[in-house]
């Protein structure tokens, strides 16, 4: 099952603030970021309705490095105990 990704209000609001420049859409800018026109669209519609209490209490930018580092330890971990298995498995084969 894929955890829902949480994106910073910093991050939400730098995604609607590039939607607003000359030239660029959004269709654009959510394949920059790597997220759906829907969910950009939602932002917008957020801060539209709800102006500077759009996204209140919703992650920050250190939250977000801590689940990428958190990801990232867990993949090395994993490739450690690959690889302590392969060395086990070589070491027994070679006696």
């Amino acid at each position: 099952m894929t955890r829902r990704k949480r994106y910073s209000t910093e991050f939400k609001r730098e995604a609607i603030r590039r939607c607003k420049e000359p030239g660029v859409t959004a269709v654009l800018v959510a394949e920059e970021l790597g997220i759906s026109t829907r969910q950009l669209r939602r932002w917008q519609e957020a801060v539209e309705k709800h102006g500077d209490k759009a996204f209140p209490g919703e992650g920050s930018a250190r939250d977000e490095e801590v689940m990428r580092l958190k990801r990232k330890l867990a993949k090395v971990e994993q490739e450690r105990d690959f690889l302590k298995e392969a060395v086990a498995y070589f070491a027994k084969e070679s006696t």
